[in-house]
């Protein structure tokens, strides 16, 4: 894929990624505590029936620069026990209030970095989670590894607590970008690495990475992927780097080394994009990459696929999210709700047996429809408004009536030869990808609030 200097230069502008609708940017700070628990037991109610849940685990060794995620940095051993115990509280907590027949469809662990506490912990919560739920037949369990701080007997144990997917944060091979980055460099080679997972039968890996840091080029980036490919992961992902330094502080100090321009990122993203179809990979959204074998790449073709705060996932294992752990994000049929802020804070109200909700957002119906269209174009490159239709059981027109939609709003992107629409279908060429937000961005009826700022597009 070829884009067109132009096109960069046109849609290189800030917009939402869109990993939820509304963006966490909205949430609101007089959503409490009591409108969360409200939500749970409604909630049971609400489709879909699966349960997700979301386990965070704050900690890190140290901060890499990059970093957009909620974390805290320590070494502090006894605070990772009093975490552990607090998490093990708080879902036993939250159980009372869920359907005995709701099955668990996906557990996914995220940071942070997950594996910065003791295996033996991470053991203790997963004993918790399968003898209080019951589980869908081949429920998808994934964790978050920072590579640096895996061995084989570590992977050996998550592999007996039922973990079937491991996703590593490469970010990059070369040292000089993770040096710069300050991010620990593994003593074991990812090729080794990736050998002790799929040594596990029912074990999948992920590798993820980041183009836009200080000291990539589009020259070093196609050597970093033409090595994942050697190493042949079930899937692969090349995050586009969000400078946020308005947000992130640590941010800034990337720029001292300077950053690839919006013309370097976009050689990055082409040619990484090129190798992994040549490698037969199958692009899944903007920035995944699976086995034509894998379930992902079944989903797109069928187009159900799916996504959550947890990133793409295929109608079995959609689930409603039950988030666990500080500022942990639930994604209910109808609300977000955000957990407590510093893990301070998450321990003093679980110690009391109390939750603290800092913030969320009671989604109204019309957002609801947006969240589905959005959804269908960012995972699926399609829209059907037949389909949508039925799904919100309104008729097709008056949802276009109701987003103020009309078919010129398309038109700049068939002119740009992005996609192609009709009176009922939207179908979103393979160039289109690349300006997946700005196509979701046209139905987003909170674009250009002048209080949110976002990143940009490339």
């Amino acid at each position: 894929m070829k884009i067109p200097v132009d096109l960069i230069e046109k849609y290189n502008v800030p917009v939402p990624r869109y990993t939820s609708y509304p963006p966490a940017n909205f949430f609101e700070d007089s959503f409490g505590t009591a409108d969360y628990l409200k939500a749970v037991e409604q909630s049971n109610g609400e489709k879909p029936e699966n349960i997700s849940i979301y386990i965070h685990v704050p900690f890190c060794t140290q901060l890499c620069l990059y970093c957009g995620c909620n974390t805290h940095i320590t070494r502090d051993r006894e605070l990772m026990r009093s975490y552990v115990d607090a998490l093990k509280k708080e879902i036993r907590m939250i159980r009372p209030l869920l359907d005995k027949s709701r099955k668990v469809s996906q557990i996914h662990w995220g940071g942070g970095t997950p594996n910065a506490l003791p295996s033996s912990q991470i053991g203790e919560i997963m004993d918790i989670l399968t003898s209080e739920f019951e589980f869908i037949d081949k429920p998808e369990i994934a964790i978050e590894c920072n590579p640096a701080s895996l061995d084989e007997m570590y992977i050996a144990d998550l592999a007996s607590f039922g973990f079937n997917r491991i996703s590593m944060g490469v970010q990059d091979f070369r040292e000089d970008v993770l040096n710069a980055v300050h991010r620990e460099v593994p003593v074991i080679p990812i090729e080794d690495l990736v050998k002790m997972i799929k040594s596990h039968p029912g074990m999948s890996v992920n590798l993820d990475f980041i183009y836009g840091l200080p000291f990539q080029t589009g020259e070093s980036f196609s050597q970093t992927i033409a090595r994942a490919i050697e190493i042949s992961p079930d899937r692969l992902v090349t995050f586009s780097y969000a400078h946020v330094p308005w947000v992130k502080k640590a941010q800034q100090k990337l720029e001292e080394y300077g950053l690839p321009s919006a013309d370097e990122k976009v050689k990055m993203f082409e040619t990484s994009w090129a190798q992994m179809k040549a490698a037969g990979y199958v692009p899944i959204g903007l920035d995944h990459y699976a086995r034509p074998e894998d379930d992902m790449s079944k989903a797109l073709q069928t187009r159900t696929l799916h996504r959550n705060f947890q990133g793409y996932c295929t109608r079995e294992t959609t689930g409603q999210v039950y988030a666990f752990g500080v500022t942990g994000i639930s994604q209910l049929e109808n609300v977000y709700a955000q957990n407590a802020r510093t893990v301070k804070e998450y321990l003093e109200y679980i110690d009391k047996g109390e939750f603290l909700v800092v913030k969320g957002y009671s989604l109204t119906p019309t957002e609801k429809v947006i969240r589905q269209i959005i959804n269908e174009i960012m995972c699926n490159q399609y829209l059907s408004w037949t389909k949508i239709g039925a799904y919100f059981n309104q008729d097709p027109k008056e949802i276009k009536k109701l987003l103020n939609f009309s078919n010129e709003k398309l038109d700049p992107f068939v002119a740009d030869n992005l996609l192609e629409y009709n009176d009922d279908e939207i179908i979103i060429y393979d160039l289109g990808r690349f300006v997946l937000r700005n196509i979701a961005a046209i139905f987003d009826i909170h674009v250009g609030d002048p209080n949110r700022k976002f990143s940009k597009s490339v």
